[in-house]
């Protein structure tokens, strides 16, 4: 039996904690075990926020086990993978996952992922995860493999028609993407905005598209072709290398054309690698789950309960609202599982039913994310799409827009 990992940041040391926590007594454990494996990426391009981000659903699965699991007579396990956000070693390492843990779910991280075991999880009938938006490539029926938000493009594509509408007038907005071949992740992100720009011309004009390396070292040059473009927004959705390489490329050309982030490589994280929040004053995020700002919400109050009594260590900034609403949907997913089928003998295919089985309602995940109705027809819900929008604003975060619609984005 595979035993319970450290909490918090020392999930890291996981295969020494889980060796000596076998030689408990079983006692001390609860009725039934079930053991989750979590995709991390500490080495690779997301090594800056990995630390934060496991922090953070684990503190949620710490929480859930002493709260809900007690209740139910359930513990959830949990051990972290190292895979650099690389599909090649994804795929190496999940045999001798499945093998050692036999996991009732996975808790990914990104696009390497969705790539590698999109066709293994339907074979080995495990559900897996995601906290990020989802991908073009993996909208299909039937998934094993779950977003609780839309895609990049529809994100993107949304925060695009409020900034148009902020900006006002009848011509379309022009934009342009930044991009990058080294994940199919990053190359779906671009091809989505740029389906939706062709088949509506009068809203979104793309007047660059900008494929790089992971880690530019100056984009001096494609910074100056996109502000003579008249680029009125530069869409950034792949890391934070990138925005920190574009953001200096505009400063040299004394470019003031406001960059949009995602989650992943959002203000705090972009910010902090140029060197201060202020770097990105006017500057935007936008997802679809809360933003973390300053404000007293719902999610605010549930990430205090988290540092108070649970060990969290991270600061309050979105990659920690990833990781927390990703570890809460999940594990609202396996407590409502436990209560259709029982605390014995559950199974991944018994909780991915249970997705479709019921709403997530937006109380169960504290308000992090809004009510997601999952059906078979997509990996991630089809109606009711909203983002939020934060930027930053006197060198602070803070909540641009909430509730914004997203447009009919169509799969590409």
């Amino acid at each position: 039996m595979i035993c319970k990992t450290t909490p918090g940041l020392r999930g890291l040391m996981a295969a020494g904690a889980m060796a000596a926590a076998a030689a408990m007594p079983m006692t001390a454990q609860a009725e039934a075990t079930y053991n989750l494996a979590l995709l991390s990426d500490f080495s690779g391009p997301y090594a800056d926020i990995m630390p934060i981000w496991t922090g953070s659903r684990e503190a949620v699965f710490d929480w859930w086990n002493e709260t809900s699991g007690k209740d139910l007579g359930v513990t959830l396990n949990y051990k972290n993978y190292e895979t650099r956000y690389d599909a090649a070693q994804v795929a190496s390492l999940w045999p001798g996952i499945k093998s050692e843990l036999d996991p009732i779910a996975v808790v990914g991280l990104g696009g390497p992922d969705v790539a590698a075991l999109s066709e293994r999880l339907p074979e080995d009938k495990i559900p897996m995860f995601m906290a990020t938006a989802a991908y073009g490539y993996a909208w299909q029926p039937d998934s094993w493999i779950f977003n609780p938000r839309p895609t990049y493009s529809h994100e993107s594509a949304a925060f695009l028609a409020w900034l148009k509408e902020q900006r006002g007038g009848d011509e379309p907005l022009k934009a342009a993407i930044m991009a990058s071949e080294a994940s199919p992740a990053y190359v779906d992100m671009a091809k989505g905005l740029e389906l939706y720009a062709e088949e509506h011309p009068q809203e979104l004009d793309l007047v660059e598209v900008i494929y790089t390396e992971v880690q530019p070292t100056d984009l001096t040059a494609q910074m100056r072709r996109v502000a003579r473009a008249g680029a009125e927004a530069l869409i950034i959705q792949t890391n934070t290398s990138i925005v920190v390489a574009a953001k200096r490329g505009l400063q040299a050309n004394g470019a003031d054309i406001p960059i949009l982030m995602s989650s992943h490589n959002g203000l705090p994280a972009s910010g902090g690698a140029l060197g201060g929040l202020d770097q990105l004053e006017g500057d935007y995020e936008a997802y679809g789950m809360a933003v973390a700002a300053d404000e007293d919400t719902p999610a605010r109050q549930f990430y205090e309960t988290l540092v108070a009594e649970h060990g969290l260590e991270a600061p309050w900034s979105v990659v920690t609202a990833m990781g927390i609403s990703q570890g809460l949907y999940t594990v609202a997913v396996i407590g409502h599982a436990i209560e259709e089928n029982g605390a014995e003998g559950l199974t991944g295919e018994m909780v991915r039913e249970a997705l479709f089985a019921r709403p997530i309602t937006a109380e169960e995940t504290h308000g992090f994310l809004p009510t997601l109705t999952f059906t078979p027809d997509a990996p991630f819900p089809l109606e009711g799409l909203k983002v939020n929008v934060g930027t930053v604003r006197d060198g602070k975060i803070a909540i641009e827009a909430t509730g914004v619609d997203v447009p009919d984005v169509q799969k590409w």
